[in-house]
């Protein structure tokens, strides 16, 4: 995850930003950067953003 933004709101903006314009899921996503899914999720979430999965982004 050193490639990723640190701040919460950053990475949340960051990854829904590719899942827009580059990747068709979070496990495609997660996969390009050897991210673990679930600590990803994880880290959203404990900054209070949810996964949407019908839309494919974190809010």
């Amino acid at each position: 995850m050193e490639l990723l933004p640190k701040d919460p709101a950053m990475l949340m903006s960051f990854v829904n930003m590719k899942l827009r314009d580059e990747y068709r899921t979070l496990e495609d996503f997660c996969a390009a950067y050897a991210l673990d899914e679930t600590v990803l999720k994880s880290q959203l979430e404990a900054a209070g953003y949810d996964w949407l999965p019908g839309i494919r982004q974190f809010r």
